[in-house]
Parts: C-alpha cells; sequence; structure tokens
C-alpha cells in the first residue's frame, strides 16, 4: 500500500546516512532521474541493505529482490520531494537541523573525534553536516507532500479485506512479537523550582552577551541542549510558520542584533538572538535549556512511584486506579495507563482515532517510544509492575515511571482482523 510504502522509504533513508556518499572508489552510475532529481547506483545499494537488515531483525522475508524495492522507494520518495517543491510545501527547518546536529554528533561519539570520522568518511565535517542536510530535508518535504496526498485518499476497509485475500498464504507478512503495556509516570514535585532555575541560567547568560562578557554563539555551544549548539545555535533563515507558536510571537517582534528576553515553548526556554530579516525568513540564534533536576529530587521522585507500585502488588489498589489518580500523563491515565501512539500522533497533528495503535514492536522502542520502557518490559511477565526508573519523555523532558505488561502478542502472520492498521 502506498502509505506503508512511503513511510519505509523514509526510515531507511535516515538510516542509511552518509554511508553512500563515502564510496569514492569509482564513480557512481545514475540508475534514475526523477523531475530534477538523480538516483545513483550507491544510494540504492545502501537503501536496500538497510531494507534486508531490517526485515531481518523482524523475521520478515520477501521474495521481491530488494535492488527492485529500493528503487522503486527511492523514486517514490524523489517524485514526492519534487511534488513538494512545484506546491511550495513548508517544512520545518529547525526540526531538520537539530536531526542533523544530533546524527552528527551520534557519528563523531561513535568514531571518537571529529578528526576520526573526516578520514573515515573522506569528507570534511562541513560536507558530512550538507549531505545529511540535504538527505534530512528531502524525507521532510516528502514526508510533508505525503500526508498532503493521503488525507485526500481514504483507503475503505473492502480494499484492506481485498488485499489481504489477494495474497497467498504462504506471502503474508510476518508481524514480530508485540507488546501491550500500561504506564505511571510522574515529572518531579520540583518541576516549578526547575523550570525557575533555567529561566534564571538564561537571564544571567543574556545579561553576560549584552554587557559584552561573552558570545552568544559561544554560550549556545557550552550550554545548548538543542542540536543546533554544534552550530553555536545558528539557525538557517526559516519562516515563522515552521517555528514554536511562542517562539514564532517572540521573534516576529524582534529587530536584527536584538537579543530576546525568555521564552518557553514546547521544548523548553530559550534565549533568542536575531541575526537577520529577509522577507518572512527569520535567519536567528538560539539557546535552549530544560529543566534539570538534583539527584536527591530525581530520588524522590523514584521513591514515589515504588510506593505506589507497592500498593499495586500489596493489592491495595490496581493498577488503573492507581493510574488515574497519580499520573501525569493525561493521554493514557484516563485508559487505566494504556500506552498508545497517541502522543505521536498529536505531535505531528495528524490525530485521529483510527489511526491509535497500543500494540509496539520491538524496533518502536528508541523511536516511537523509549527505550528505557523495553528495557524495563523484557524483564516482566504478563500482569507484572516493574520498578521505578527515569527516563524522558517525546521532548526530552526527564520523569519517573513505572511500567506494567498487558500482554505481549507473540510472532504471527498478518491477521486482517488483528493487524488491519500494519496491513493498511
Amino acid at each position: 500500500m502506498l502509505k506503508k510504502g512511503i513511510l519505509a522509504a523514509a526510515l531507511m533513508l535516515l538510516a542509511a546516512g552518509v554511508v553512500g556518499q563515502r564510496r569514492q572508489v569509482m564513480l557512481d552510475k545514475v540508475v534514475a532521474v526523477v523531475g530534477g532529481s538523480s538516483i545513483v547506483y550507491s544510494e540504492v545499494a545502501d537503501y536496500a541493505r538497510q531494507l534486508v537488515e531490517q526485515r531481518r531483525q523482524e523475521g520478515y522475508t520477501s521474495d521481491r529482490d530488494p535492488m527492485n524495492e529500493a528503487l522503486e522507494a527511492l523514486m517514490t520518495q524523489k517524485l514526492l520531494y519534487n511534488q513538494a517543491q512545484i506546491d511550495s510545501v513548508e517544512i520545518n527547518s529547525n526540526d531538520i537541523l537539530s536531526q542533523v546536529e544530533d546524527q552528527v554528533q551520534q557519528l563523531v561519539d561513535m568514531e571518537g573525534s571529529i578528526a576520526k570520522l573526516e578520514a573515515k568518511q573522506h569528507m570534511a565535517i562541513f560536507n558530512i553536516r550538507e549531505i545529511l542536510r540535504q538527505r534530512y530535508e528531502e524525507q521532510a518535504y516528502a514526508s510533508a507532500m505525503q500526508r498532503e496526498v493521503v488525507s485526500k485518499v481514504t483507503v475503505i476497509p473492502g480494499e484492506v479485506e481485498r488485499y489481504y485475500k489477494s495474497l497467498s498464504k504462504d506471502s503474508l507478512p510476518t508481524i514480530a512479537d508485540q507488546y501491550v503495556y500500561a504506564q505511571i509516570t510522574k515529572f518531579p514535585k520540583s518541576m516549578k523550582e526547575a523550570k525557575q532555575r533555567a529561566r534564571e541560567r538564561l537571564l544571567d547568560m543574556r545579561e553576560r552577551v549584552i554587557t559584552g562578557k561573552a558570545r552568544f554563539d559561544n554560550l549556545a555551544r557550552m550550554y545548548s541542549v538543542d542540536g543546533t549548539a554544534l552550530r553555536g545555535g545558528e539557525m538557517d533563515p526559516t519562516p515563522l510558520a515552521g517555528l514554536d507558536e511562542a517562539f514564532a510571537k517572540t521573534l516576529e517582534t524582534m529587530k536584527p542584533g536584538q537579543i530576546s528576553e525568555v521564552v518557553e515553548s514546547q521544548f523548553g526556554f530559550h534565549i533568542i538572538q536575531l541575526l537577520d530579516k529577509r522577507g518572512q525568513l527569520y535567519h536567528f540564534r538560539h539557546i535552549l535549556l530544560r529543566p534539570e533536576y538534583t539527584s536527591d529530587e530525581l530520588g524522590e521522585t523514584l521513591n514515589q512511584l515504588d510506593s505506589i507500585a507497592d500498593l499495586i502488588h500489596k493489592d491495595s489498589i490496581t493498577f488503573e486506579k492507581a493510574a488515574l489518580r497519580f499520573s501525569d500523563d493525561a493521554a493514557s491515565k484516563m485508559n487505566g495507563g494504556i500506552v498508545s501512539n497517541h502522543d505521536i500522533l498529536e505531535r505531528y497533528q495528524a490525530f485521529d482515532a483510527k489511526l491509535t495503535v497500543t500494540k509496539f514492536l520491538k524496533e518502536d522502542f528508541g523511536r516511537f517510544k523509549s527505550l528505557d520502557d523495553y528495557n524495563a518490559l523484557i524483564r516482566l511477565k504478563p500482569g507484572e509492575v516493574s520498578d521505578a526508573f527515569l527516563t524522558e519523555d517525546l521532548l526530552g523532558n526527564q520523569l519517573g515511571k513505572i511500567v506494567k505488561l498487558v500482554e505481549v502478542i507473540p510472532t504471527h502472520p498478518a491477521s486482517l482482523n488483528e493487524d488491519y492498521l500494519r496491513l493498511e
């Protein structure tokens, strides 16, 4: 199905990183041209390898040639990208740069230093960063265009059923183990104080820049938790439409050279330095801080959750009632603590009750759900409740959590009743 293929293509492209760019031994051969974009052999080969590896991990095999599948997916990606350019689709440049810097930092950490990374990739760090930026940007445009296309297309149940029945038993996709679980989350009681500490740190940085005691870009490199920190907090010129609402409102009122007061966004707290404004594009730097907690404050949160777990273990309260009474997660507490993809759908403004899922594959953890959740769940039997542990939410905020393993759905051939959304 179209949606499934495009999503797989997007994930594969991101996984490929800059691997395809480092093969300099022989001249790459152009194997396809879509609009103004070309596809070279190394891209297809890298994509195919990633596709085979992902399916191996999922326990899924296909009779199709992975090179053909890879080329088809890449052509779909290029087609969507080119159409997005024609339709002037807008994307969030802030997210792209953050993803690029996160990826660069991971690569540097993996190799041990920037110099070692440059030697391995046979190119300078700024070239690596630019290659990644182009790939992430293309994927973002393609994804945005895909959302527009899919929003106008409705796959009716009859079509899914016909597709399912057209498959032979041997060709049915295999669905790996899936986890259904519930959670109770708690933010530290001192969140208000931690937020104030973040504000005060930023106010101090602002004062140091204004009085000439420090440079904004140097402070960003040292203290910002955003992916742009390596670039001194600098963003490429971007429209306000792609930014957090509170952040955008502040930026809109600023003049070049000005430094903002502290701004609270969904991501944390910022100070902004506007470098230039040309038309609807804003060129700026920013420093992002999130609330940070002392070990005592985090320990208090874990103790509180362990006390709740003790009550559940003693049958003094059910997990469902405890979630409703104690959990800070608004999305799951009203549903007995059952975890869904509600937060992901809302984050990307794609919430639809029909798309809500409560069953997660192993590879969903670390992408859509915290890997900390998975590490706790694999130690449990159905019905058991974990010890309290620390983790982060989708926006990077620290919190404590206990989880209950509700069910493990074993590996099985795809079923129309149980796996409708994955077939769609």
